[in-house]
């Protein structure tokens, strides 16, 4: 058997207190969400003012990342470049950027997803999530 990191419940607010943080110092309106290694989401907040559709879009961006292991925007850039077939893959929704995999020592303990604002605003409130619960750890 093999052991492995898991994100627990306070790593969830640590992430969406972070990333709360930084939406807040650029007076961006999101939505957040933090979810464990298979999808399964641990926290969300929708702060005041963000898009209703930003809910359940930042979700789906914290999912796909986490089934996925890597951010979101690569995933776009693969869409956009052409690989259209993706479209049909099972279970993946979340194909915009602002997702963001939470790694600890190679492995995916969870995501962030955030949506709400321009593309790579989105993804640099999720990375500062994500660097919030892996700080001290990796």
């Amino acid at each position: 058997m093999i052991s492995k990191q898991v994100m627990t419940s306070e790593d969830a607010l640590k992430a969406l207190q972070a990333a709360q943080q930084e939406a807040l110092a650029h007076q961006w309106a999101v939505s957040i969400a933090v979810c464990d290694d298979g999808g399964h989401l641990l926290g969300f907040v929708r702060m005041p003012g963000a898009n209703i559709a930003s809910a359940t879009i930042s979700q789906s961006k914290a999912a796909t990342a986490a089934h996925m292991k890597r951010e979101t925007k690569g995933i776009e850039e693969m869409i956009n470049g052409g690989r259209f077939a993706f479209l049909s893959a099972p279970k993946m929704e979340g194909l915009l950027e602002g997702g963001v995999p939470v790694l600890v020592n190679g492995q995916c303990v969870g995501a962030v997803g955030v949506s709400g604002v321009k593309p790579g605003e989105d993804a640099q409130i999720a990375k500062a999530a994500a660097a919030a619960v892996t700080a001290g750890i990796c």
